[in-house]
C-alpha cells in the first residue's frame, strides 16, 4: 500500500518564487552590453554629430547670417548645430546662400534625424523589447519539437542533461522546469530554455510544450513531487518517453505505475556502489568510470550493423553486455538471443573517446 503526500512543503517554498516571475518562459539570454557602456556610446555618437555639424557649418560660415553681429564664428557654429539638432531653431542664424542651404538640406537634415535616433534609441529599444521578445517565444513555441524536458536542475538534473547533451542534443532542444527562478538564470546561462513553476501544474508543464516533447526527465527532490510530475506528464503526453529519479526504493513501483519508462533508485544505486566499493576497490572503480560520461569507459547503445547479422555476440568486436530486442533487454548468455539480428541493438562496453555518442533509442523501455 503506497501512500503519496501532496508536495505541500514544495509549493511553499516555491510561492514567493512564483509571485514575482508568475510561471513565465525564460529563454537563452543574449550577449548584451553592460547599460552605462550603452549610454556612453550612444553620447559619444551623439557628440559626434553634433561636432560634425558645427564644423561644416563653420566651414561654410560665409553661407550663414547672424541676426546679431552679422558674422559667424566658431562659438555660433556650434550654437546652431546646438538649435538645428535638436529642431529648436531660433531663427537667428540662418543660411542665406545656396549652398549652405543646399549643405543643410543634403548633409545637416540627415545629421539631424541620425541625432534624434541617437538620442531616442535607448527609449525605443525599451518599448520594443517586449514586442521583439513576444516575437521570440512564439517563435520558439512554433518551432519546438521532438524535444527534451527536464523538471529539477539540481545535482540529478544538471547530471542527466549533460549525459544526454554528450550524445549531440543541442541546448536549444531542452527547456528545463524548476520552481526557483535563480536555477532557471542559471539554466539560460547554459543555453538551455527554462519555466519558472510547480510542475505538477499541468499548466506549468504546457508552458514547456510537453505535450510535444520526445522525452521528460523527472529529476525532483522529493518522490511524491516526482510522482505527481509523472502523472501530469504522461496524461499530457502518452507517447513520450520518461525517466524519474526517486530516492526510495519503495516508490520505484508506484512511479512505474504512474506512467514513468524507466526509475532510477538514487539512494539504492549510491548505497550499492558504496558496498561494491568496499568488497571490491577496483570493481567500484570501473562501475564509477562506466558511470562518469565521456572519460575511461563509457555504456553505450548502438544498432546492430549489417555486418554483424547472423554472428554470435561473442563474435562482434565490441564488448556486448545486452540485447535489445524488441520490448525485451536480454542478457549476454542469455540462450534466446541465439544470433543477432538487424532490428536489434546492442549494450556495449567501448573505450570513451572524443567522437564516440550513444545512439539514443526512442523506444519506451520494458515495464517491470
Amino acid at each position: 500500500m503506497f501512500h503519496v503526500k501532496l508536495p505541500g512543503h514544495d509549493a511553499m517554498a516555491r510561492q514567493d518564487d512564483e509571485k514575482v516571475v508568475a510561471r513565465q518562459v525564460k529563454l537563452p539570454k543574449r550577449v548584451v552590453e553592460r547599460p552605462l557602456r550603452q549610454v556612453a556610446k550612444r553620447l559619444l555618437m551623439a557628440l559626434t554629430v553634433l561636432v560634425a555639424t558645427a564644423i561644416i557649418v563653420w566651414v561654410d560660415r560665409s553661407g550663414y547670417s547672424d541676426n546679431s553681429d552679422g558674422s559667424v564664428d566658431l562659438l555660433d557654429a556650434f550654437y546652431y548645430a546646438t538649435v538645428t539638432l535638436s529642431t529648436t531653431g531660433y531663427g537667428d542664424i540662418t543660411p542665406v546662400s545656396d549652398g549652405a542651404r543646399i549643405v543643410n538640406i543634403l548633409v545637416i537634415t540627415p545629421l539631424r534625424v541620425l541625432f534624434l535616433i541617437i538620442l531616442v534609441g535607448t527609449t525605443l529599444e525599451v518599448l520594443t523589447e517586449r514586442t521583439r521578445d513576444e516575437w521570440r517565444l512564439n517563435r520558439w513555441r512554433s518551432n519546438l519539437r521532438d524535444h527534451t524536458v527536464v523538471v529539477g536542475f539540481g545535482t540529478k538534473g544538471r547530471s542527466a542533461i549533460q549525459t544526454v547533451c554528450a550524445t549531440g542534443l543541442k541546448t536549444d532542444q531542452v527547456v528545463v522546469v524548476d520552481p526557483s527562478s535563480k536555477v532557471i538564470e542559471a539554466a539560460t546561462t547554459l543555453g538551455f530554455a527554462g519555466v519558472v513553476g510547480d510542475a505538477t501544474r499541468s499548466d506549468v508543464l504546457l508552458r514547456a510544450e510537453v505535450q510535444r516533447a520526445r522525452q521528460i526527465i523527472v529529476a525532483t527532490q522529493r518522490d511524491d513531487t516526482a510522482v505527481l510530475v509523472t502523472l501530469t506528464a504522461r496524461q499530457l503526453n502518452r507517447a513520450a518517453k520518461i525517466v524519474a529519479a526517486v530516492r526510495e526504493e519503495e516508490n520505484a513501483p508506484l512511479l512505474r505505475q504512474s506512467g514513468a519508462d524507466a526509475v532510477i533508485t538514487s539512494a539504492s544505486a549510491a548505497g550499492r556502489l558504496l558496498g561494491l566499493s568496499v568488497l571490491s576497490p577496483s570493481a567500484g572503480m570501473v562501475m564509477e568510470d562506466l558511470i562518469q560520461q565521456g572519460s575511461g569507459l563509457d555504456l553505450v547503445e548502438r544498432p546492430v550493423i549489417k555486418a554483424e547479422v547472423g554472428l554470435n555476440v561473442r563474435e562482434t568486436e565490441d564488448l556486448v553486455v545486452s540485447v535489445v530486442r524488441g520490448h525485451r533487454v536480454l542478457g549476454y548468455d542469455d540462450r534466446a538471443i541465439g544470433t543477432l539480428q538487424l532490428t536489434d541493438r546492442l549494450i556495449t562496453i567501448v573505450r570513451a573517446t572524443p567522437g564516440t555518442q550513444s545512439v539514443p533509442d526512442t523506444r519506451p523501455l520494458p515495464q517491470d
